[in-house]
């Protein structure tokens, strides 16, 4: 059922982003050695989010936070964008940072462009990190946040399909949440779709990550491997494959469409092509091969990520089209 696309650009467009690249090439490639550098990194985060929290507003959609609290008690924050009219869907957005930095309003751009285009509500959800909580902390709060959404937590979108969206690390959690979902398979129904940017799914390094040189963009390729062990200290790679940690290894049986993005230059590329490839024979994949992008391509100004966004939100527009369709109430 899979479907495979490598998109077709004119030279001018690649060659565009060879030159964006040329300037990726001198900044410092995002490395997980430590405590210290991510929480820096946070710090600044949200100094820089300072005048930016009211965005959405300007824009004349609402932003409210609430505060879930999980099975185990502890809050989980969400961060609500609404749209003007009434909305048709509703996405359900995990941030990316290595698991390490980042936050529910990091996403703000990206998010309000897909309430505005796709009449559709945003639930982001600000995860613990991985500098103060073990990993399992940060998929226990995304699995809660999710239950409570589809579990009837917020009655307001109780009947609206939903799109589950994740990034980088955020793909990661959107998938093994999605995993998780199958012991509820009432809840999981209500996801129609799952839109992936260059996840991870194999926190033991997928043929690419491990083959990585020093020369990747962004991410420290060399360091990857180690910067998953230290996520995952005391376990062997035999059990960071258990599906729960590594999503490419679980039963993907019952799992809606998925539209997955990668570049061509991205260390994680392999984790994408292999998941789409798995996750193809259960249900539709729209995978989408970017020629000269690395990882966060859709935060950098090249026709090639305007036009990845752009084709993100025709797809939820024609995924929640679908659903309405199959509705007899809709």
């Amino acid at each position: 059922m899979e479907t495979k696309q490598s998109w077709s650009f004119d030279a001018a467009q690649i060659a565009q982003a060879q030159r964006f690249n040329k300037t990726l090439e001198r900044l410092p490639r995002f490395r997980i050695r430590n405590r210290v550098t991510p929480m820096l990194i946070q710090t600044l985060l949200r100094a820089g989010q300072l005048g930016k929290a009211l965005k959405p507003v300007r824009h004349g959609l609402v932003i409210e936070t609430r505060v879930l609290v999980s099975a185990d008690a502890v809050p989980v924050s969400v961060r609500i964008i609404l749209p003007q009219g009434p909305a048709k869907g509703l996405v359900l957005d995990f941030h990316g940072g290595g698991w390490v930095i980042g936050n529910a309003q990091m996403n703000d751009d990206v998010n309000i462009a897909l309430v505005q285009a796709c009449d559709v509500a945003v639930i982001s959800v600000d995860y613990r990190l991985a500098v103060s909580t073990p990993l399992q902390g940060l998929l226990d709060d995304c699995l809660a946040a999710t239950r409570c959404v589809l579990g009837g937590g917020f009655p307001e979108f109780e009947d609206l399909p939903v799109i589950m969206v994740g990034e980088s690390a955020g793909g990661h959690l959107a998938a093994a949440t999605l995993l998780q979902l199958k012991r509820w398979p009432a809840l999981l129904q209500r996801v129609c779709g799952a839109l992936l940017y260059y996840g991870v799914f194999d926190l033991t390094g997928t043929p690419s990550v491990r083959q990585a040189g020093p020369d990747t963009l962004v991410l420290d390729g060399p360091g990857m491997v180690e910067a998953f062990r230290r996520l995952t200290p005391d376990l062997a790679d035999e059990q960071r494959r258990q599906p729960a940690l590594s999503p490419l290894y679980g039963d993907l049986d019952g799992l809606p469409p998925a539209l997955m993005f990668v570049g061509e230059l991205d260390p994680l590329r392999d984790d994408t092509l292999l998941m789409a490839e798995r996750w193809g024979r259960e249900a539709a994949v729209d995978l989408r091969l970017l020629p000269a992008s690395p990882h966060g391509f859709i935060h950098f100004p090249t026709p090639m990520a305007a036009r990845a966004l752009t084709y993100s939100r025709e797809w939820v527009v024609r995924l929640l089209a679908a659903r309405a369709a199959q509705d007899p109430a809709g």
